[in-house]
């Protein structure tokens, strides 16, 4: 499908693409690279031969997993059918772009976490994009949340959902332990804690990591990475989500907008912290 693009989220994995990290040592052609896993726009061509609902001109968002100067931050882009959905009723572009890489994100942790309802959940970097799903998601499937939170990101993240908000940091740990007496059945570390998570989960539980993370740990706890690029024709997956973003569910937090031309400003805005919702760029288009 091939898709006019109106908006681009601004995701931390962007300013590692951007950097040339992610690509050294592959066999990736040289730079310049192309950032961005999530977009949303206008449907503008359909592949000869595929079944879909959706037609040209309905706004659509989808995930995009980079390769050199393949990304999301670009006019067009052509994507598999399967890493499509319709834009949620009621939502803009701009918003919708916020949810396909970090709700897809989201959605595979808590399936590799494999909880049933009652359990417990520890959410790291819960005012963040994937903590913030976290929460939310993890609330409508029935589980437990303790999220952390900064002293200005406590009423938030206790109105995503969270039943238990405790000050983030190296002490969180610590403070889970104490909410949790026999520690939490797992954990999302979106605050990428890693090993420092360990203390705050009950023998046999289990850390859902970003960026590959995957140490050892004692007491029978595994880490398990999670790597959304799995989840990348996941169509259904996506369009659940934007299903929940249409009851409410899951909320859709733009930070700030920024001109496609702007975008060196928008990684310098993401790189100094503090961001709360996506930064998200805009192409000349608005939805």
């Amino acid at each position: 499908m091939r898709i006019r693009v109106h908006a681009a989220a601004v995701n931390p994995t962007d300013t590692v693409v951007r950097s040339g990290m992610r690509y050294r040592g592959t066999d990736v052609p040289p730079p310049p690279y192309v950032p961005g896993m999530d977009a949303a726009g206008v449907l503008e061509e359909i592949g000869e031969g595929l079944t879909t609902d959706l037609k040209v001109g309905d706004h659509v968002m989808a995930i995009v997993v980079p390769y050199g100067s393949y990304g999301a931050y670009s006019e067009q882009i052509v994507v598999p059918a399967e890493s499509v959905a319709r834009v949620p009723a009621g939502a803009s572009d701009v918003e919708a772009a916020t949810l396909p890489m970090n709700g897809l994100t989201t959605r595979l942790a808590l399936d590799l976490l494999g909880l049933r309802p009652g359990q417990t959940l520890a959410v790291t970097g819960a005012a963040g994009a994937v903590g913030g799903y976290a929460v939310q998601l993890a609330k409508a499937e029935g589980l437990t949340v303790v999220a952390d939170a900064s002293p200005a990101d406590e009423k938030l993240v206790a109105e995503l959902g969270a039943d238990v908000v405790l000050p983030r940091g190296e002490r969180f740990p610590a403070a889970v332990r104490e909410a949790v007496p026999d520690g939490v059945d797992a954990v999302i570390d979106s605050a990428l804690l890693n090993d420092l998570m360990v203390p705050a989960v009950r023998d046999g539980g289990t850390i859902a990591t970003l960026r590959g993370y995957a140490g050892e740990a004692e007491r029978g706890i595994t880490f398990v990475p999670v790597w959304v690029r799995e989840y990348a024709r996941e169509q259904a997956k996506l369009d659940q989500l934007r299903r929940q973003a249409e009851e409410g569910a899951v909320t859709l937090r733009v930070a700030r907008t920024f001109p496609a031309e702007q975008a060196a400003e928008a990684h310098r805005v993401l790189e100094a912290g503090g961001t709360r919702g996506r930064l998200v760029l805009e192409f000349g288009h608005r939805a």
